[in-house]
């Protein structure tokens, strides 16, 4: 790879895959979109075709190419995890890809694998965490389980990032930081696949070999040079999962690093060089050698501030940011809990749900759409509490994604938490982490320094300490009646 030409990152993530051009001093030159939408088949079941992933690839480097032609000199490829994506021998997906922990297709297997290995303590001493709707490996028993006929033809295992890397090369892989997310098939401290285990679980399949992110898994093949327009043997290099690629787009990879994802869910990954493990989070391997991560995530965040913008007849955004900065802290006493598709970390409980607290006859969109950013700005602090009581040292936060845009949702983030928070130049995601990797550049400060610093607002911080207790109340409060209430919508059909 030479610095100098262009790379191409493209990431697939929940609601879009995404592809950006950059140039070899970090400058994007264009950028290119295709949307889709998850299938909910059932209550709990999230999933998506693999094939509709590499066709949005093609489209995407097809008119980058087309509107910038020029040399590209590699590519890098990232994508939503973790995923279960099974194939057979030829590489052809047997079923749509299950996706990551938003799909709780898995709690009897969850509950079974944790007796049967000796419980989340054995198992997080092993793998760096304890099995959650998170983890591969229940999601492969509940395949075998309930499709048996999908089993007994799988033989390889992907996610949506090596699923492009095969598609482009014909190279079986998976990154190191992906396959610690396949718990309990994997051993932290080895950083290997843990046979007795992974035997086990895998069955007839073949667990990819591992390497690391920036690791150049192969040339583009004729085939995807056909397809793509992309020069056959163009180098692609491994990327990771998306919060992970996004964390390497901002430099969020130092030790002491948080890196803060604003997207369709709320991501927190924290960098360190031991191994620090938790209950409630997920322990794992590092994007790269000798760095370990805990890590966070919210099952919702940006997804219910679009819910309520649609709910609300579509008003524009910046009229919703408008009015809930009017409304000020505390949302005219409105109280929420964001858990409107259950919730992962640090409450790993997939049947909590959404709750709104206060409402009034008297309360306004704007004091709605103010305490939903509250209420995810709670989750982050939430987070951030159970990270340092796991023994993570947090020396600064690097912020990435749509939600800092305009600023508002970032500044309550900030004032919720008491910490301030960096914004990078660029903050379009993980497309842009990938295409870092694809490069040889070793310090992605050069490509994306730091613009912006927020800082808390003292005055608000009386306010949302007092907040934040009630809302730590309201969940156990709540928590019963809302468990029923799933269950119900579970028992007649209905899809939360």
């Amino acid at each position: 790879m030479s610095g100098s030409g262009m790379v191409i990152g493209i990431d697939v993530g929940t609601s879009s895959t995404k592809g950006v051009l950059v140039a070899g001093d970090g400058a994007i030159i264009a950028t290119a979109v295709r949307g889709h939408d998850v299938q909910t088949p059932r209550p709990g079941h999230v999933e998506m075709d693999a094939e509709l992933w590499w066709g949005e690839a093609v489209s995407i480097v097809r008119e980058l190419l087309a509107a910038h032609p020029g040399e590209v000199t590699a590519v890098g490829v990232s994508g939503m995890g973790p995923c279960v994506v099974l194939t057979g021998d030829a590489g052809l997906p047997l079923r749509p890809g299950i996706l990551y922990g938003v799909d709780t297709r898995a709690t009897a297997q969850i509950a079974r694998l944790t007796a049967q290995l000796g419980g989340p303590d054995v198992i997080r001493e092993r793998t760096g965490s304890a099995l959650s709707t998170q983890s591969v490996g229940p999601k492969l028993a509940w395949v075998a389980e309930h499709e048996p006929e999908v089993w007994r033809a799988a033989r390889r295992l992907f996610m949506p990032a090596s699923w492009l890397g095969w598609r482009l090369t014909g190279a079986y892989y998976l990154d190191q930081h992906s396959a610690s997310q396949c718990t309990p098939m994997y051993d932290a401290a080895a950083q290997a696949w843990h046979e007795p285990w992974a035997a086990d679980l895998a069955g007839s399949v073949a667990l990819p070999p591992l390497v690391w992110p920036g690791d150049v898994i192969g040339g583009v093949t004729p085939a995807a040079a056909a397809e793509t327009g992309l020069r056959q043997g163009t180098p692609v290099v491994a990327g990771t999962i998306d919060a992970w690629s996004e964390a390497v787009s901002v430099g969020a990879q130092r030790l002491g690093d948080l890196m803060l994802m604003y997207g369709t869910t709320m991501f927190l990954v924290h960098t360190t060089d031991v191994r620090n493990t938790s209950p409630v989070l997920w322990g794992t391997t590092g994007a790269f050698p000798g760095t370990r991560n805990l890590a966070a995530g919210m099952a919702t965040s940006g997804a219910i501030t679009s819910w309520l913008h649609d709910l609300l007849g579509a008003p524009g955004y910046p009229r919703l940011l408008k009015e809930a900065r009017e409304s000020g802290p505390g949302a005219r006493g409105l109280l929420m809990l964001p858990y409107f598709a259950g919730e992962r970390t640090p409450i790993a409980d997939p049947h909590a749900r959404g709750v709104i607290a206060g409402l009034t006859v008297g309360h306004t969109r704007g004091d709605l759409y103010r305490a939903v950013l509250e209420a995810t700005a709670f989750g982050v602090r939430h987070n951030i509490e159970a990270i340092e009581a796991a023994g993570g040292t947090i020396e600064r936060i690097v912020a990435v994604g749509g939600g800092t845009q305009g600023g508002l949702w970032a500044q309550i983030v900030t004032d919720v938490t008491g910490r301030e928070q960096l914004i990078p130049e660029k903050t379009i995601g993980a497309s842009y982490g990938a295409a870092f990797l694809a490069s040889n550049t070793t310090d992605v400060g050069i490509w994306n320094p730091v613009v912006e610093r927020i800082s808390p607002d003292p005055g608000a911080a009386a306010v949302y300490d007092e907040r934040y207790q009630l809302y730590l109340d309201l969940y156990p409060a709540t928590a019963d009646i809302s468990h029923r209430l799933a269950a119900g919508t579970e028992s007649t059909g209905g899809t939360p």
